[in-house]
């Protein structure tokens, strides 16, 4: 055990003395190469994020020019591709032998704009700076890239639902799996709550026990298209981070002809504050954490927004406050004494109140 966690939970996020952390990431991705035909099938992938060990809280070192250095910037350090029954038999390798929250899934839904590339170094990232011990994943869909691609994107978004919808089921369905927990940002959460909409409709709604928290940063969504979404999915996993200072959804806004976006309202105000009420969502106003001039990232950027994140997924379960149970590759189970509380578990973070009770 290190750390206060056992063994195989800490080699996703340390490394040997020197060396960057190693963050395994699991990929199920839609995007294809240029040119070729957008059908919304699903590739798999095991790629190994290295993390500086000069990291910050907040950042993702890239070279501004040049090459890549693995002790100072996010690198690519290893990418194994498998097929659909290899990703699902190695998911549940990894979970075999954890306890609690290590046993979790962290899934991942990038926005728009968004290269591959980009959203899994902010994942490793997220990972990295909120402690996250379980098992992270990421559905990259195949958004262009580009800053004029908006309606493109969520078409190409659409296509990827019925994928998003399997990895979900697949990921509950892992042996010895704990909780599937969703981050998804801007576009992405639009993707998310359609996929969950139509995970409900097929019955079940919250895949059947396993779903855990949704957090939606920076939600592209039509407030009304949103109402709808959540009156198929119970509310009490969902959280919203809002900013009203959030220019890149302020553009999203007026694209869609003034039509009020839901990571852009303002809590401060009150007809603002009473239809979050009524959407019965924790919220959670990150306005004041802008890093930069748009302010679509504060997700990810603000340190004490994204160890608040971590603190949310690491929460522990009152069922396993005093025993936790490991659970193996094969579903056999036992059961432990929770391994005493550590300091270097600890995360301080600076909680930003939720404006609902769930």
């Amino acid at each position: 055990m290190v750390d206060g966690h056992v063994n195989n939970a800490v080699s996703l996020v340390s490394g040997p003395q020197g060396e960057p952390a190693n963050v395994a990431i699991f990929v199920a991705s839609t995007r294809r190469s240029e040119g070729a035909a957008d059908d919304g099938r699903a590739h798999f992938s095991l790629t190994s994020i290295g993390v500086p060990i000069n990291h910050r809280a907040g950042s993702v070192e890239r070279p501004s020019f040049g090459g890549a250095d693995r002790r100072r910037h996010f690198t690519v350090l290893s990418k194994r591709n498998m097929d659909e029954q290899e990703f699902r038999d190695e998911v549940a390798s990894h979970v075999s032998g954890r306890v609690g929250n290590s046993r979790d899934v962290l899934l991942f839904v990038h926005g728009f704009n968004t290269s591959a590339e980009d959203a899994r170094y902010r994942l490793a990232q997220i990972v990295a700076d909120g402690r996250f011990s379980g098992v992270p994943a990421l559905f990259a869909w195949n958004s262009r890239g580009g800053l004029f691609n908006y309606e493109s994107d969520k078409e190409a978004a659409t296509v990827s639902r019925d994928a998003l919808e399997k990895l979900l089921v697949d990921l509950s369905h892992a042996p010895g799996v704990g909780r599937i927990h969703v981050l998804a940002h801007s576009m992405g959460a639009w993707l998310t709550m359609e996929t969950l909409r139509g995970v409900a409709q097929s019955g079940h709604p919250d895949l059947d026990g396993k779903l855990g928290e949704v957090m939606l940063a920076a939600p592209d969504i039509d407030l009304n298209v949103f109402r709808q979404q959540i009156a198929r999915v119970d509310p009490r996993h969902v959280s919203v981070f809002v900013a009203n200072n959030d220019r890149a959804l302020s553009l999203s806004s007026r694209i869609a002809g003034d039509r009020p976006r839901l990571g852009a309202m303002n809590p401060n105000n009150p007809e603002d504050r009473a239809e979050l009420d009524r959407l019965g969502v924790a919220v959670q106003d990150i306005s004041s954490f802008s890093t930069d001039f748009v302010g679509h990232g504060a997700f990810a950027e603000a340190p004490d927004v994204v160890r608040t994140i971590g603190a949310q997924l690491t929460a522990p379960r009152p069922a396993e406050a005093d025993t936790q149970a490991v659970i193996d590759a094969s579903g056999g189970t036992a059961v432990t004494a929770a391994p005493p509380p550590s300091v270097n578990q600890k995360v301080e973070v600076q909680p930003l109140a939720p404006l609902a009770a769930r």
